[in-house]
């Protein structure tokens, strides 16, 4: 007789902007990032609405957003922003929070849209949303690298 254990929880990365956040969530195996879209931030009580509803049907157990750094490892211009976005995720929901180095993804966000001929107009949205599966697909492979050497 085959045993089943509880699935593993999903991982939810953000990319956070101050109109809008890009979203991507990786499989219950932790092993691969898919898109989620982007949500246009609203009014508080929207924004924890929209969270709960997205953790909740995901069953996530771990938050990961984009930690905006400058190339020299200083923070940036978004990084208090980003922060209290992230103690506000924490206070709502209690679910563990990772700061993630993003540097250089919206440059290869920017580069995979224009690979792909995606119109400016469209492009602020899907750049979050890639912006936050290339974070994801990141933590996810540093993860997998510690399991390995562990």
């Amino acid at each position: 007789m085959v045993s089943r254990s509880k699935p593993l929880k999903r991982i939810l990365a953000i990319d956070y902007g101050e109109k809008w956040v890009g979203l991507a969530i990786s499989d219950p195996l932790q092993l691969t990032a898919q898109p989620l879209g982007s949500h246009c931030l609203g009014s508080e009580e929207e924004n924890r609405l929209f969270f709960a509803e997205v953790l909740k049907k995901y069953e996530v157990s771990l938050i990961v957003i984009g930690w905006p750094l400058k190339m020299n490892g200083q923070p940036g211009n978004q990084t208090n922003l980003v922060e209290k976005f992230a103690e506000w995720l924490k206070k709502n929901f209690g679910l563990p929070i990772v700061l993630w180095d993003e540097r250089l993804t919206t440059r290869q966000a920017q580069a995979l849209m224009h690979e792909q001929k995606i119109k400016a107009t469209e492009g602020k949205k899907i750049e979050h949303t890639l912006v936050a599966i290339l974070i994801l697909e990141s933590f996810l492979e540093r993860k997998r690298l510690n399991e390995v050497s562990s």
